[in-house]
Formats: structure tokens, C-alpha cells, sequence
């Protein structure tokens, strides 16, 4: 076998073992995702509280600041503070602690400072966003099941898109293996979970909460292409800094950054959508509800 074909061969097989290992970390996580979003409380704001520490962390590795340690310590302990304090209701509290963080962060960090200041905001944008849209206790479940849905539809679309069809890359610069193929799968396969969420509604019988497909199929296209801007800009922070994968915190998908990059950009995204249309008391019902 000559020499290119024993590479074809290997990077084959290495891909082979990557969707498996893709699959099975998904097989376990997807479950526990869902589980903790449907019990909310503090089975919601625990896990999110952890992985927004770690966002922060890796943030700061990918950028390679591992040595300022004030903001490896400030920015962590900010956002174990305001997870807590969401958890006790004091919801001022928590934006206080956010608040507080960042400007540690900023006064602490002697090198890299606005890239450190934008991981702290990146993160502490993640665990509020994820919060809040929770928090609505007739929609909270229903909004974030659907934007996590939305979010795992556009990678899987993508990925079997991309791979399956591939042409013409979207952004090789930033990201050299993503294709308009895997762009438009997966922006396709968020429509149909739309459609399939208007079809099964389970709010049907209910006129006040019942949902209506055009909304929830454009809500799903602008939430799917913020999602794929999230991976693109996570791409391109890692590009910059020259870094393959946040972590190896996950078989197949990387670190948090690499696996989160998507839900980030939508639920940040979904929530302000809702505070704009329900207030900062309704939004899961302003983001599902027109």
C-alpha cells in the first residue's frame, strides 16, 4: 500500500473512531442534559454553575494564561457566587457578583487582559443566559429543551452534511473543514425539529401556551444560524492562539468551549429575545409564545 493510501487509511479509521467515541459521549450527556433541565432548581443551576467554571478555565488555557492566577481564582469564585445566589432567588445578587467579577478580572489580569475580561463575560454570559430562560416555571422546560434541540439538531445536520455531501468550504480561514453543505444540513435539520415540536405540541390543549409553527420554525432559523456563528467564533479564538481543542475533557468532542460553542451563542441569543418580548420575568414564554 503506498504511502498516501495507508494516510487515506488511517485518517479513515481515526474517523471512524471519533464518531464513535462522538456518539457514545452523547448517548450519556444528552440524557443527563435533558434530566436536569426537566427537574430545574438546583439540578439545573449545580451543573451549570460547574460548567460555567470551566468555561472560564478553559477559556483562559486556550489564551494561555494559565499564570494569572488572581483571574483564574477571581472569575471562578464570581460565578460560583451568582450561580448560587440565582439558586436563592437573589437574582440582583447574582448580576452583582458577575459584575464584581469582571471588573476583578480586568484590574487583576496583567497581560491579555481584554481577551481575559471577554472568557469571564463569555462564561458568565452562558450560566445567566441558561438560568434565566429556565427560570419561567410554565415555560422555562419547554424554551430550553427547544433551543437545546435546536442546537444538537444544527451539529448533527452539519456534521452528516459536511461529511456526507462537502464542496465548498464556509470559512477556511477560521474553520477549514466546515462546508455550506454542513451549514445548510444543519440549519434544514432545525427546521424540521421545529416543525416536529409544533406537530407534537404538547401545549395544544392549552390556547394561552399552545405554540404556532411559523414563529417557532423562524425562531428555530435564527437560533440555528446563531449557533453556527458560536462554533465559528470559537474556532476562531482557538485559531488565534493557535489551539486544536480546548480540552480533553470529553471523548471525541474536546472541552466544554468545543462541545458548548453553539448552545452558548443560541441560549444568549434566546434569552434576550425573550427579555425583549416577556420582560425578565416571562422569558421563556416571550421566546415561545407569539
Amino acid at each position: 500500500m503506498s504511502d498516501s493510501k495507508a494516510a487515506a487509511a488511517a485518517r479513515t479509521e481515526q474517523g471512524a473512531r471519533n464518531l464513535l467515541m462522538r456518539i457514545a459521549a452523547a448517548m450519556v450527556l444528552a440524557p443527563l442534559a435533558i434530566a436536569a433541565v426537566y427537574a430545574g432548581g438546583w439540578f439545573w443551576i449545580v451543573p451549570v454553575t460547574a460548567v460555567a467554571i470551566g468555561l472560564c478555565l478553559e477559556w483562559l488555557t486556550v489564551i494561555h494564561a494559565e499564570h494569572e492566577r488572581p483571574a483564574m481564582v477571581c472569575g471562578p469564585v464570581a460565578l460560583a457566587t451568582a450561580g448560587v445566589s440565582f439558586g436563592l432567588g437573589w437574582i440582583e445578587v447574582s448580576w452583582l457578583a458577575v459584575a464584581a467579577g469582571l471588573v476583578a478580572v480586568v484590574l487583576l489580569s496583567r497581560q491579555a487582559r481584554r481577551w481575559t475580561a471577554a472568557g469571564f463575560l463569555y462564561a458568565a454570559a452562558a450560566l445567566m443566559a441558561s438560568l434565566l430562560v429556565r427560570r419561567d416555571v410554565e415555560m422555562g422546560f419547554v424554551a430550553l429543551l427547544f433551543v437545546l434541540a435546536v442546537v444538537w439538531a444544527t451539529d448533527i445536520g452539519g456534521y452528516f452534511a459536511g461529511r456526507g455531501i462537502g464542496g465548498p468550504k464556509l470559512w477556511p480561514t477560521v474553520s477549514p473543514k466546515k462546508t455550506w453543505a454542513g451549514a445548510i444540513g444543519g440549519f434544514t435539520a432545525s427546521l424540521a425539529v421545529a416543525l416536529l415540536v409544533a406537530i407534537f405540541d404538547p401545549q395544544r390543549g392549552d390556547p394561552a401556551l399552545a405554540l404556532r409553527t411559523g414563529p417557532l420554525l423562524a425562531l428555530a432559523a435564527v437560533l440555528s444560524i446563531a449557533a453556527q456563528f458560536g462554533d465559528l467564533f470559537e474556532s476562531a479564538v482557538k485559531r488565534r492562539f493557535g489551539v486544536k481543542d480546548s480540552s480533553h475533557l470529553i471523548p471525541g468532542h474536546g472541552g466544554l468551549m468545543d462541545r458548548l460553542d453553539g448552545f452558548i451563542a443560541a441560549i444568549v441569543l434566546a434569552a434576550i429575545l425573550g427579555v425583549l418580548r416577556g420582560g425578565a420575568d416571562g422569558i421563556a414564554r416571550g421566546l415561545m409564545i407569539w
